[in-house]
């Protein structure tokens, strides 16, 4: 998304965080992983009007770094006369680069909006503002949630690509095998944009449980039993987390992948660790 590159293509996720402290923290990290010279940052998007001030917000002091920086758009509860004012706001605010989702159907609201899908909101943008934007959108390697199977939801996301996206992030997992699979198949419905894998820190296995049952990400057996046998040992479950992944990093990037996209969860070190491990 911008010249100025890590050698690795590494990039960088953060959310937009509920309390001052949390903003202060930020701050911090954002320093420390900008010195790492990534290819962008990504600030997601939650739905509903106030974090989407908030995610502006971050944008922001994110970008203050002199780091490009995504902001998430999802099209799921938005009418196109408030995308476009947004993406109007975006542009004077010299944002060059879109992360654009479809977004969770938020429980309880009457609309879903005037554009029901991630590639109508690609094309949206488009239309738009033309080429102004470096737009990724989403890969699901062990299939989105929602999809009937796995060969539709590559169809979807090759609709996606086709629609003007310049390169996706996927989910997070930790099988290098999905990742490759998933590739090839898109590659075989003629998409021939980046796709770069989202790579998860392991800090909690508690949390990383949950996330993973809701956003349909497998954390493999062995690693679970692994985790589980640690309880609350936190420094055994990093040390593990940190020599997994890490494991997996290297793999994909020997395998091809085109750089890593981390979810930083808002913190440094769990990813720095990794990072390193890479470039030792």
């Amino acid at each position: 998304m911008s010249s100025h590159e890590h050698p690795l293509g590494i990039s960088f996720e953060f959310f937009p965080p509920n309390t001052d402290a949390g903003r202060d923290k930020l701050i911090r990290v954002r320093d420390e992983l900008a010195a790492r010279k990534p290819r962008f940052f990504s600030v997601t998007y939650g739905a509903g009007g106030s974090t989407q001030a908030r995610t502006r917000q971050v944008v922001r002091e994110v970008s203050e770094s002199g780091i490009s920086t995504a902001p998430h758009l999802s099209c799921i509860g938005s009418e196109k006369a408030q995308l476009r004012d947004l993406l109007l706001q975006y542009r004077e605010e010299g944002v060059d680069s879109l992360v654009a989702l479809r977004g969770d159907m938020p429980s309880g609201m009457g609309s879903i909006g005037e554009l029901r899908y991630a590639n109508e909101l690609v094309e949206f943008i488009r239309a738009e503002t033309g080429d102004h934007f470096d737009i990724a959108v989403a890969a699901y390697p062990e299939s989105h949630p929602q999809a009937p199977n796995l060969d539709k939801d590559v169809e979807n996301f090759a609709r996606k690509m086709k629609a003007g996206a310049n390169m996706a992030i996927t989910q997070y997992f930790f099988t290098a095998d999905a990742y490759f699979n998933f590739v090839d198949k898109a590659r075989a419905l003629g998409v021939e944009q980046p796709i770069i894998p989202g790579i998860m820190p392991i800090t909690n296995y508690t949390k990383l449980a949950r996330f993973s049952d809701a956003c349909g990400a497998e954390i493999p057996r062995w690693i679970r039993k692994q985790l589980e046998s640690y309880g609350d040992d936190s420094e055994a479950i990093a040390a593990f987390g940190t020599d997994v992944v890490s494991r997996l990093c290297q793999r994909l990037l020997e395998g091809g992948a085109p750089g890593l996209h981390f979810y930083t969860l808002n913190q440094a070190a769990p990813v720095l660790k990794i990072v390193d491990n890479l470039t030792d």
